[in-house]
C-alpha cells in the first residue's frame, strides 16, 4: 500500500535542524509568499552580495540557458511581477479552489546536500493547477539552489531554475 505523503508537512526529521530550516525557507515560506505576491516575507531569505539565477527556460540544452538574474534586485523584480500576474489571476476566479494546495501538492524537496556552510538544494514541481474552466495548468520544471549558511541561519545564494524537470 502506498501512503499519501502530506504536502504540508517538512519530511526532514527534528534531529535534522539544517534541512528542516531549508525546507521551510523554500516550500512554505516561498509558497505563501508568492501566493500573497509579498517579497518582504522571504527578502531576508536571500543574500544579497554575488546573488546570481541562471534560468534555464524549461530547456534540456544549457546553451539555451542565461544570466536571467544577475542580481537579487532583477530576480525581485522579475519574482514580484510573476506574483503579481499569478494573484491577479486568483482574483480573477481562473483556478478552481485554492490554488495554494495545488502549489503544494506539486512541490517535493527532498535532496539536501550539505558539506559544511553550503548546500545545494533540489526543488521539484510536477503537479497542476486546477482552472475554473476545467483545464489545468501544468507545474513541471525543477531549481537547483545553492544556498549558504551566514548569521547562523540558511540562505539563498542563488539558483539555476526553470529546468525541465525529468523524472526518474
Amino acid at each position: 500500500m502506498t501512503t499519501l505523503r502530506d504536502p504540508f508537512l517538512n519530511p526532514f526529521p527534528a534531529t535534522d535542524v539544517d534541512r528542516r530550516a531549508i525546507w521551510e525557507m523554500l516550500v512554505p515560506r516561498d509558497i505563501d509568499a508568492f501566493v500573497a505576491a509579498d517579497w518582504s516575507a522571504v527578502a531576508d531569505d536571500f543574500i544579497v552580495e554575488n546573488f546570481t539565477g541562471v534560468s534555464g527556460h524549461f530547456q534540456s540544452d544549457p546553451d539555451q540557458y542565461d544570466l536571467a538574474y544577475p542580481t537579487l534586485d532583477a530576480y525581485r523584480d522579475d519574482w514580484t511581477r510573476q506574483a503579481q500576474d499569478f494573484v491577479a489571476q486568483c482574483d480573477a476566479g481562473v483556478y478552481d479552489g485554492d490554488p495554494r494546495d495545488g502549489i503544494y501538492g506539486a512541490t517535493r524537496l527532498e535532496q539536501i546536500e550539505i558539506t559544511g556552510d553550503a548546500a545545494l538544494v533540489r526543488k521539484k514541481f510536477d503537479g497542476q493547477l486546477k482552472r475554473t474552466d476545467g483545464t489545468a495548468e501544468r507545474m513541471n520544471w525543477q531549481t537547483l539552489y545553492w544556498c549558504r549558511r551566514k548569521g547562523g541561519r540558511w540562505k539563498i545564494a542563488g539558483f539555476v531554475g526553470y529546468l525541465p524537470h525529468i523524472k526518474e
